[in-house]
């Protein structure tokens, strides 16, 4: 599959690098182009380096990790997402002491893909540090961590999840773009975890599905008001 990253910070020289590594055409993308030829060395596997235009006519694919900074301001034209699955992997700006508003009416996904209505946006990768990246796929796959996937669009959220899955996530399904507002809030969440409360970088979050309880000692659910 040929991906492309616009935006090689963190996130999208991480995530290049992993896909590289699993056969994956990667283009690294940055408004420097010596910026992306220096993670496309770093990513080895033939991955190339060039500007973010050159990165978002590459892909099939494209991971935009830019926070912040409509498409419009980044690409020559935007049209060029057209019909191209566009992953969202960003987070709003952590406030000073991590003193976050309530729910957001617009998530940064919805927002993005209102920008490029003609790409099939897909949220994930916001909700643990890039350090954890460092640990794909093994021993990640040991786990079991979850990747959050919002898309009104079914084709594109499987084509992340096979992604996700191949650098040892879990692809969890959270419906349409708009749940997108509660994953941001759980990177939220996360980030306050990670530096608020000092877990440090690699904490993270799974969703796990216990077995049944077969005792109904506790009187069963019962109807709510």
């Amino acid at each position: 599959m040929r991906i492309g990253i616009v935006g090689t910070g963190n996130m999208g020289r991480s995530l290049g690098i992993l896909w590289a590594e699993q056969g994956h055409e990667v283009l690294f993308g940055a408004r420097d182009a010596d910026k992306g030829a220096q993670a496309a060395e770093l990513a080895g596997h033939g991955a190339q380096g060039g500007t973010d235009d050159e990165a978002a006519q590459f892909g099939d694919v494209i991971l935009y990790a830019i926070r912040g900074v409509e498409p419009s301001a980044v690409l020559s034209s935007t049209a060029v997402l057209d019909g191209k699955v566009v992953i969202d992997c960003n987070n709003r700006e952590i406030p000073e002491g991590y003193a976050f508003g309530p729910l957001m009416e617009e998530s940064l996904a919805e927002k993005l893909a209102s920008q490029i209505p003609q790409a099939r946006v897909v949220k994930a990768f916001n909700t643990f540090a890039q350090e954890v990246f460092e640990l794909s796929p093994e021993p990640l796959k040991d786990h079991a961590v979850s990747v959050f996937l919002c898309s009104d669009d079914a084709d594109a959220k499987q084509v992340v999840a096979g992604l996700a899955e191949q650098i040892g996530f879990v692809p969890t399904d959270c419906g349409p773009l708009r749940s997108a507002r509660m994953v941001e809030a759980l990177g939220d969440f996360i980030r306050f975890m990670i530096g608020g409360m000092k877990r440090g970088p690699y904490a993270t979050i799974s969703v796990h599905e216990l077995p049944e309880a077969t005792d109904r000692r506790l009187g069963g659910r019962q109807p709510g008001s």
